[in-house]
């Protein structure tokens, strides 16, 4: 069997999504110490980042339905570009000495926008360029690659702003997204190429009936004309129903919900104003790229797991992820941030590449977009209120009552999906070793 790496669709998806990878390592850093340079300020931080946050929570289902209705890689192209002048934008604001926080948060919320519009796409789209033996392999891969760039870009864009100024840093972010573009175009290319090869007839029973075993095929971005679509709202209704349906589904998207909200504030708006106050900006690229390489291992060793119950495992390792926040507000040393930032990336990507197979094993693929968008969504829902609210909270309480208290609600939201019978014993099925012996059919 051809792995993952040998199908060419797969190569230029993971392309684009690994170098914007490499461009957004920049964004988060540049655009925080921009805002902190402007006005010193972590609630006027929160409100910048919050606000990217917020809108694209908005415009995410709707991001789910036009990615169940139109070619995928179209509206990651046009994501990209549109990315592309968004950053462009605010970094000739920032160089020029012209940036506003009403004028970064207009951008913020635009950029947000068009990411939402694409966000359900990418992460629908890998099925279709991968058979689906070798899916969970290809959601391994892809994680390393996203997050081998992130170890690169995190550093790099830590020593470039404090060398040359947070402006340049967005300036990279927008060139990667120039650079992807043209990757997603030839994506399209490749889904095509592949359409047009002979099916055999059992996978075309597999696709009339909802499976997801012929997915290798991308018969989603046929040419063929497809039967009148209902209207949006109808689409947004069977998605919200398939999401409803599946308590295992909608139990780690409520969790997520509030552990995000919690690691958001931390991370990205305490984390750069402790820095900047402590072991500074370029030591915190390196502890954010300490995470990813924790990610990149952890997916590695995710990537090879046979576990029956792979859900359950992800989750379980997911409550390494307060253990960076609490070391913030007890004892911001930057080795020992480190070591906790690399061992709750671990714990992290053990659950991001179980996540990703379960989607793709349990959701029908022509419902597997919106489904990920209400997951967004949910996901995603309380990221602003933890980005704007913890700059006040911590002016109030104090800077590590917050971070512990952030780091609880971390630790408690993973034990509440925990808690769930149905996240316990969610089954996943296993591929067949490549020497099993064929069975063969009695008539």
């Amino acid at each position: 069997m051809n792995g993952p790496l040998r199908q060419r669709p797969f190569q230029l998806l993971l392309a684009g999504r690994t170098i914007n990878a490499l461009g957004n390592a920049f964004a988060p850093i540049a655009l925080a110490f921009a805002v902190l340079d402007l006005t010193g300020s972590a609630t006027d931080l929160g409100f910048v980042v919050g606000a990217r946050t917020v809108v694209n929570v908005v415009f995410l289902l709707f991001g789910g339905v036009l990615a169940d209705r139109l070619p995928k890689n179209l509206l990651m192209v046009g994501s990209s570009l549109a990315a592309a002048i968004t950053q462009g934008t605010v970094a000739a604001l920032v160089l020029t000495h012209n940036a506003t926080i009403p004028l970064l948060i207009v951008l913020a919320a635009l950029n947000g926008m068009v990411g939402a519009l694409a966000l359900p796409a990418s992460a629908s789209i890998l099925p279709q360029t991968v058979p689906a033996e070798i899916r969970q392999q290809a959601n391994g891969i892809s994680r390393v690659f996203l997050n081998s760039a992130a170890v690169l870009g995190a550093p790099a864009a830590g020593i470039v702003v404090a060398a040359v100024g947070p402006g340049w840093g967005i300036v990279v972010d927008a060139a990667t997204f120039v650079i992807s573009a043209f990757c997603f175009a030839g994506l399209g290319l490749a889904i095509a190429a592949g359409a047009a090869k002979p099916v055999n007839a059992e996978m075309v029973v597999e696709e009339a009936a909802g499976g997801l075993a012929g997915t290798a095929v991308p018969v989603l971005e046929s040419a063929e004309p497809s039967p009148k679509r209902p209207n949006v709202f109808v689409d947004l209704r069977t998605g919200w129903s398939e999401f409803r349906s599946r308590t295992w589904l909608w139990v780690v998207v409520a969790g997520f919900c509030v552990a995000n909200m919690a690691w958001g504030g931390s991370l990205f708006v305490l984390g750069p104003v402790i820095a900047d106050d402590t072991f500074g900006r370029r030591a915190w690229g390196f502890v954010l790229a300490a995470q990813t390489v924790g990610m990149i291992i952890g997916a590695l060793i995710a990537m090879r797991l046979r576990l029956e119950r792979l859900l359950y495992f992800g989750v379980a390792c997911c409550t390494l992820m307060a253990l960076p926040i609490y070391v913030l507000g007890l004892y911001p040393n930057l080795w020992v941030l480190i070591a906790g930032a690399l061992i709750a990336g671990l714990g992290l990507e053990q659950f991001g590449v179980a996540w990703e197979t379960t989607m793709q094993e349990h959701i029908p693929a022509d419902k597997l977009a919106r489904v990920y968008s209400y997951d967004m969504v949910g996901s995603f829902v309380a990221i602003p209120i933890g980005e704007m609210a913890i700059g006040p909270i911590s002016h109030v309480v104090g800077t590590e009552a917050t971070l512990v208290g952030a780091g609880i609600l971390v630790t408690g939201a993973f034990l509440a999906q925990l808690s769930s019978r149905d996240v316990r014993t969610l089954p996943h099925k296993l591929p067949e070793p490549e020497n099993a012996p064929v069975k063969e059919s009695v008539p």
